[in-house]
């Protein structure tokens, strides 16, 4: 079972590749939702306004992907697909890749700009700091307060992520548990009396 999943941490620094006069510039964003895609791609229109294509393709998902790809008026999958198959290359995901071009005055051909897409992407990609991370489940545990102490050593002893809680006469506990361990963790708890657990909807 693959329980884990790649993506960046902070937008990449700019990057340049030049062909024949023509200038792309390569960025990369973290984003969690097309909203977030479309307000960074706002951002670069305004600032690079004298340029003539902002080329971009998005993945968002840790297991069911999203994604979409825009040739912004290049030659059809001459930009969007070669940006996209370096986000499949680098198997990143929850991010956008804009590359915006600078017409130099010299056509490139299709085959140019498939190579001037990729490579500007896989350049904010190699500049990016590419972070590993856990696709979690995320269950709440609810008990009496006397059953505290029998809780917090199932959760000390299998070293158990904890979100948030509340600690009254009725507590709660959210926890955080690695995918592949989730069937485990649930079945400790459910089996331990007087403590229920339900699992939060992703």
């Amino acid at each position: 079972m693959k329980d884990t999943y790649q993506s960046i941490t902070k937008a990449s620094p700019e990057v340049l590749f030049k062909d024949r006069n023509s200038k792309f510039f390569g960025y990369a964003f973290p984003i969690k939702t097309e909203e977030e895609a479309n307000g960074h791609l706002e951002e670069l229109r305004a600032k690079h306004h004298k340029a003539r294509h902002w080329c971009y393709a998005w993945q968002i998902g840790k297991e069911d992907f999203q994604y979409r790809v825009n040739d912004d008026g290049e030659p059809s999958n001459s930009a969007g697909m070669p940006i996209y198959g370096q986000i499949q290359s680098f198997d990143v995901t929850n991010i956008l890749i804009v590359v915006v071009r600078y017409f130099g005055g010299v056509k490139l051909g299709v085959g140019g700009l498939i190579n001037a897409y990729k490579t500007a992407a896989q350049m904010a990609l190699e500049e990016s700091d590419i972070l590993k991370r856990t696709i979690d489940e995320i269950f709440i545990l609810k008990f009496d307060y006397p059953e505290m102490n029998k809780v917090m050593q199932v959760i000390k002893k299998n070293n158990l992520n904890v979100i948030d809680q509340k600690l009254e006469i009725d507590c709660k506990i959210f926890i955080a548990v690695r995918k592949k361990d989730a069937q485990d963790i649930y079945s400790k708890f459910d089996n331990t009396y007087k403590v229920e657990i339900t699992k939060l909807a992703n």
